[in-house]
């Protein structure tokens, strides 16, 4: 939902957490064990649903991110739309009989008081409030059984609605101060799970945000979602996604400073997909020319 997840600390030290060798999930009693195939793609034993195939998209593609609840402009002409999971369903069939490919954004490290499944978190997985987002309070993302149901219970309604894919916003968790000690290994294990819950629900998933997490999930995940990254000068750290053949979809803010055309010129070099947005993700979109 309109937001980075990760703060200016995290983009000074980014270089050094680049530097540090990547950590190794280690799944809980209550996680299925994680494996790798030949192919690159994660799986777990036993699947819910066996041979299941999801789309992949290319790099290049056009986008429109809008979030909120039916005030959509499905009028925008781009090749991929991400909304909000609780959107009327007649705003995504609109959007696909124009042929839009559809993204389902949730909140995977947050809680958010107005959802409608809000009363179903544990008070033990709330942690301290989300500074600057009203209502909204971290989660403890190592207790994945407590998450589970809810979480899957989301991505069901993604995969029920027609969603083509889903934005997990708030995966980058463990560098805030969340009230709990989270770790990159935390972050990490929790990532990989819901890759392969959206996976096996016939859903793409994107990577947001959380840079040191690119070569871990890059062979996983099928597209990435970054905000800012222009402005804090770390574009580069999603290269991997392109030369995979996978999209970036870049947001900048009209609330920061910054030379927009100057931004889309690296992003050209870059192969992203770059737009400016208001920091409330309203219907207002500039694309690069």
């Amino acid at each position: 939902m309109r937001k980075c997840g990760c703060d200016t600390l995290f983009f000074l030290v980014l270089s050094v957490i680049l530097t540090v060798v990547s950590c190794v999930p280690v799944p809980s009693a209550s996680t299925p064990p994680v494996r790798h195939t030949e192919t690159g793609k994660m799986t777990t034993e036993p699947s819910l649903y066996p041979s299941v195939n999801w789309w992949r998209p290319a790099a290049g593609l056009t986008w429109q991110w809008q979030i909120g609840n039916n005030e959509i402009d499905t009028g925008v002409n781009v090749d991929v739309y991400d909304i909000d999971l609780y959107v009327d369903q007649a705003v995504i069939d609109e959007l696909h009989a124009r042929g839009r490919r559809v993204i389902c954004y949730i909140s995977v490290g947050s809680w958010e008081d107005w959802r409608p499944d809000s009363d179903l978190f544990p008070s033990e997985v709330l942690g301290k409030d989300y500074e600057g987002w009203q209502g909204e309070r971290w989660l403890d993302i190592r207790q994945i059984d407590k998450l589970a149901p809810i979480m899957r219970a989301r991505l069901d309604l993604c995969r029920a609605k027609g969603f083509d894919a889903v934005e997990p916003d708030n995966m980058e968790i463990y560098t805030n101060d969340t009230g709990f000690p989270l770790t990159y290994t935390d972050q990490l294990r929790y990532a990989l799970w819901l890759a392969e819950e959206a996976h096996q629900r016939g859903l793409a998933i994107g990577q947001k945000n959380s840079a040191d997490m690119v070569a871990d999930l890059v062979t996983i995940f099928d597209f990435a979602i970054i905000e800012d990254y222009f402005y804090y000068g770390v574009a580069e750290t999603m290269l991997p996604y392109i030369r995979a053949g996978k999209p970036v979809f870049a947001a900048e803010y009209t609330d920061l400073p910054g030379d927009f055309e100057a931004f889309c010129r690296q992003s050209r070099e870059l192969g992203f997909s770059t737009i400016l947005k208001n920091r409330e993700l309203d219907g207002w979109v500039k694309f690069c020319p």
